[in-house]
C-alpha cells in the first residue's frame, strides 16, 4: 500500500497502522487485507462482490474495520456487504470511502450495507466519504452509498455518517425499519458541498415496533454553485415517536431543497419534523471578525462548529 492509500485511510477511517480487531480494507476493487477474531467472522460473498460480517451473540467491545480506497482513474467499484449482529452484541462499525483521482476519468464506489440488528444488540456505525484529485487531475469522484438497516426487539442502532469533501456526485440513500419493541435509530448525518457538486440525501423510515423510537438530525453546508437536495419520509405503523430535523447553511450561490414528510398510521404516532435554511449570520461573523479573524477565517469556524 502507497502513501496515498495510507493517507485516505487516515482521513476516511482514522487506521494509521494495523487497525486491532476485525477488519478488511478494499484497495482498488480488491481486498488488500483481512482479520478476523474468535467473535466477528468476515466471509466473502460467492454470488456477487462484497462480504458478510458476522458478529456473534453476546459479543462486547469489539470493533470492526471495513474502508474503502480507490487511487486509480476510471475505476467503478461496486459492494455488496451484509452485517449480522448476534443478540445482546455491542459493537463499533467504521466503514467509509476515500477516492484519489489522478487522471481524467471517473472514479466511482457504490455500498450497498444492509444491517440486521439482533433483539436488545447496540451498534455504533461510522462512515465517512472523501474525495481528492491530483493537482492537474479533471476526473470526477463519484460516490452512492445505500444503507438498509432492521432493528429487532430491544436493538439500537446509531449512525454517524459524514462526507467530508471531494465528492462531486452522491446519492445516500437510507432505508430503516424499525421492527421491534423498544427498538431505536439515532441518524448524524453531515454533508459538506462545493464547487459545482450535487448532493441527494434520502431517508425513509418505517416504524413498526411499539414504542419504538427515531431521532434524525441533518446538518448541511453548501457552498459555491453546489446543489442538495433533502428528503426525509418517516411513517410510523405503531405507537412510536421520531423526531427529525434537518439545519442548512447556504453560501455564495449554491441551491439547496428539503422535503420532509411524516405518515402517522396509528393513534399513538408521535412524529415531529424541523427544517431550517439559512445562510451565516452577520452577528456570528461580525463577533468573530472583531477578535481579529478575517471573514473567510470566522465563516470556517462557523462552519466547522455547525457541523460538528
Amino acid at each position: 500500500m502507497d502513501k496515498i492509500q495510507r493517507d485516505l485511510l487516515k482521513t476516511i477511517a482514522d487506521i494509521h497502522e494495523v487497525p486491532e480487531g476485525a477488519y478488511n480494507i478494499r484497495a482498488n476493487g480488491a481486498t488488500d487485507s483481512r482479520a478476523t477474531t474468535e467473535n466477528i467472522n468476515i466471509v466473502s460473498k460467492e454470488d456477487k462482490p462484497g462480504i458478510d460480517i458476522i458478529i456473534k451473540a453476546g459479543t462486547k467491545n469489539e470493533s470492526v474495520h471495513i474502508p474503502v480506497i480507490i487511487s486509480e482513474t476510471g475505476l467503478k467499484d461496486l459492494v455488496y456487504n451484509d452485517f449480522y449482529i448476534g443478540d445482546d452484541a455491542d459493537v463499533v462499525i467504521v466503514a467509509g470511502c476515500g477516492i484519489h483521482n489522478c487522471g481524467t476519468e471517473l472514479s466511482q464506489h457504490d455500498g450497498i450495507h444492509t444491517f440486521h440488528v439482533g433483539k436488545n444488540a447496540r451498534v455504533k456505525y461510522i462512515e465517512k466519504h472523501y474525495g481528492e484529485n491530483d493537482e492537474d487531475a479533471t476526473g470526477e469522484n463519484v460516490m452512492n452509498p445505500t444503507t438498509i438497516v432492521y432493528v429487532e426487539e430491544g436493538g439500537y442502532m446509531e449512525m454517524e455518517t459524514t462526507q467530508i469533501k471531494g465528492i462531486d456526485s452522491t446519492v445516500r440513500d437510507t432505508k430503516a425499519y424499525i421492527q421491534g419493541e423498544g427498538a431505536k435509530l439515532v441518524v448524524r448525518d453531515k454533508l459538506m458541498t462545493h464547487g459545482r457538486q450535487h448532493a441527494d440525501a434520502i431517508f425513509d423510515v418505517e416504524m413498526n415496533g411499539f414504542e419504538s423510537t427515531c431521532d434524525l438530525i441533518s446538518r448541511a453546508v453548501a457552498r459555491d454553485d453546489s446543489t442538495q437536495t433533502f428528503k426525509a419520509n418517516i411513517i410510523g405503523n405503531a405507537k412510536c415517536s421520531s423526531h427529525t430535523e434537518c439545519d442548512a447553511i447556504i453560501m455564495d450561490n449554491a441551491k439547496i431543497s428539503a422535503s420532509p414528510e411524516i405518515v402517522a398510521n396509528d393513534l399513538d404516532a408521535a412524529l415531529i419534523h424541523e427544517a431550517a435554511i439559512g445562510r451565516i449570520a452577520g452577528e456570528q461573523l461580525i463577533k468573530l471578525m472583531t477578535l481579529g479573524l478575517s471573514q473567510e477565517a470566522a465563516e470556517q469556524e462557523i462552519i466547522a462548529g455547525f457541523l460538528k
